[in-house]
Order: C-alpha cells, then structure tokens, then sequence
C-alpha cells in the first residue's frame, strides 16, 4: 500500500441490529470511500449471539486483511440504553479488539457526540444529516445505506480529522524544537513513523 495513503476501518457495533462497517483512504487533502456495509444478524434470540460474535469476527478480520488499515475506529458502546445491551455491546467491541490485535492494527474509540460534532458540526445530528454529511465529505453519488454503515464510515471520518490534527501538533512540536536547539533526531525520532497510529 502506497505509505501516502492513511486508510482506517470504521465500525459501528450493534448487539442486536446490523453492525455497520466502512473503510476510507485519505491522501492529507480529501477522503475517499473503498468500502461500506452492515452485517445483519443470520439468526435471532440470545442462544445465537455467540454465533454473531463469530460472524462479526470474521467479518472484520477478512477487511484487515485484505484493506490493511492503520486503524480502525469503533463508536463507543457506553451510551447504551440499558445493562444488558451495554453488556452486549461490549462484547460486540471486544470481538473488534480481537480482531485488530490480531493483525497488530491499533484500535480508537469515539463517542457518538464526538463524531457527529466532527462530521456534522453539531454533537446531536440527526441520523439522515450524518448520512448527507458523510456523502458530502466522501464524494459519493449516493447517500450510504443502511444508517448503521454511514455512521461506521462517520467514525472513521472522525477518526482520519482526529489522526490530521495529531499530526499538525506533532509536526508544530518538532519545529518549535528545532527552533530552540533540540537535535532532529530527538524531536523527530519519535514522531515521524506514523503518527497516525497512535491517536
């Protein structure tokens, strides 16, 4: 992969609903879409959940493979409505842990506010803005279906601007070092091997 690209998987988990998911590649000035969808459930009730776990593992491992992203963003779990869905969430993410430390892909977490305030500019958008916005920001032809894929495109989004603007203080942090005398080895020695990776 072109080391100029900065490509990250977005995941959207659900316990219950379609876990959506999207993978975006950035050159620096604009994003683009590689891929997005929504894994549903193959058979409901609670005795098949393990089996979901397995699906979304899967599922997940085989874009990593064959992507190889340098992160993938999740949207937190901790705004769920009640104990137990938050407890299924929960495992909803740890299946996306597994499968990133897997392949050695650092994963980061954003809450919902934070990502509909970085794509949408306002933390409470509704979800037809998010799914405009994300067309807009990406250039796609149609707006992202269903809403579960657009939101997991809206995380990675969120987490590229994140990843950016990490990398302008790191690069304002090695200047103002070398300004004051500090060798480059020492200022950058730290920073210039992707400082994507460790938003």
């Amino acid at each position: 992969m072109n080391g100029a690209f900065f490509r990250v998987l977005g995941v959207d988990p659900a316990a219950a609903g379609a876990t959506g998911y999207g993978v975006i590649e950035s050159d620096g000035r604009r994003c683009r879409m590689l891929r997005f969808g929504a894994l549903r459930a193959t058979r409901k009730g609670p005795e098949h959940f393990p089996e979901r776990l397995c699906e979304i593992h899967a599922m997940l491992s085989d874009l990593i493979e064959e992507f190889e992203p340098q992160g993938v963003a999740v949207e937190s779990v901790f705004t769920a409505l009640n104990m137990r869905t938050a407890l299924k969430l929960a495992e909803v993410r740890g299946v996306v842990l597994l499968a990133a430390a897997q392949r050695n892909v650092s994963v980061h977490s954003y809450s919902p506010r934070e990502v509909k305030a970085c794509v949408a500019g306002y933390g409470h958008a509704g979800k037809e803005q998010m799914q405009l916005m994300v067309r807009a920001l990406l250039g796609m032809s149609e707006t992202p279906e269903p809403a579960d894929a657009a939101d997991a495109l809206a995380v990675a989004l969120c987490h590229v601007q994140a990843a950016q603007f990490r990398a302008r203080l790191d690069a304002g942090a090695a200047r103002a070092m070398a300004a004051n005398g500090v060798p480059e080895t020492t200022s950058r020695g730290t920073h210039s091997r992707g400082a994507f990776s460790r938003i």
